[in-house]
């Protein structure tokens, strides 16, 4: 009679019966985003304070005073994230916040992106959208400005917009209230955000905020906070684009 073959060898440090549970994405929750939110809002106040009281001290352009504030408190709001996923969780921030390739090509996103900007384009015709002087009008109104704001709008703005909004906020909203819910309330604060700038106009809050549930579902679909990033800077191209074309078009009759 042959010897029995010998059982397979199992590593006794692993009990069978132990079901190891996927991890839950977003690992963050509500309490950390509430932490967030007051010290974002704490943020701005004092950084439009500070601007403000600069700017009645020294007189200078306002976008040279605004536009480096914004940064200042960007950056900030980065390094307030990078404390939560790093110092409560243990975790790396790039990867925490879905930074990674898409499926789809960079080329592809930005031609989502223009195709966007002319479809908020005709929404904001079907709305009767005004043209009223708000405060970003006044800052887009010579070639200075507007190339610095240009640089910001297509570079840090959408990175810094979409890491809070579509990387932060969004995948929290998604996994309690689902996809469409959750896209659509992440861009509901992000059209909010820019109410003062467009003097106060809910058409053109409206309009921001149907773009952001649109960066949000790309989001969304690719897994990608990068993705959402790229469709975002090439929506705010075209309109940086547009409004060059359209201050040089007196100079070149």
């Amino acid at each position: 009679m042959s010897p029995e073959s010998p059982a397979p060898e199992t590593d006794p440090r692993i009990d069978p019966l132990i079901v190891v549970a996927p991890e839950t994405y977003p690992f963050w929750g509500y309490l950390d985003l509430a932490g967030f939110v007051l010290i974002a809002v704490l943020a701005l106040l004092v950084e439009s304070l500070l601007a403000g009281a600069f700017l009645s001290v020294v007189h200078v352009r306002k976008f040279l005073v605004e536009l480096p504030a914004q940064l200042i408190l960007y950056g900030f709001l980065l390094w307030l994230l990078s404390v939560i996923f790093r110092r409560y969780y243990g975790r790396p921030f790039w990867e925490s916040l879905r930074w990674v390739p898409a499926r789809l090509s960079a080329s592809v996103l930005a031609a989502c992106g223009v195709l966007l900007a002319f479809g908020v384009m005709g929404a904001s015709v079907l709305l009767k959208t005004p043209d009223i002087n708000s405060p970003m009008k006044e800052l887009l109104s010579d070639k200075t400005s507007m190339l610095l704001i240009a640089v910001f709008g297509t570079t840090l703005g959408p990175l810094c917009e979409e890491i809070v909004f579509r990387g932060f906020l969004q995948p929290l909203l998604v996994r309690s209230l689902g996809a469409v819910p959750g896209v659509f309330l992440a861009a509901v604060p992000f059209g909010l955000l820019h109410l003062q700038q467009y003097g106060n106009s809910w058409r053109h809050v409206l309009l921001i905020t149907l773009a952001g549930a649109a960066f949000g579902w790309m989001r969304h679909r690719t897994g990608s906070t990068k993705a959402a990033v790229i469709m975002h800077a090439a929506y705010n191209g075209v309109f940086f684009v547009l409004l060059a074309v359209q201050q040089a078009a007196p100079h070149a009759s």
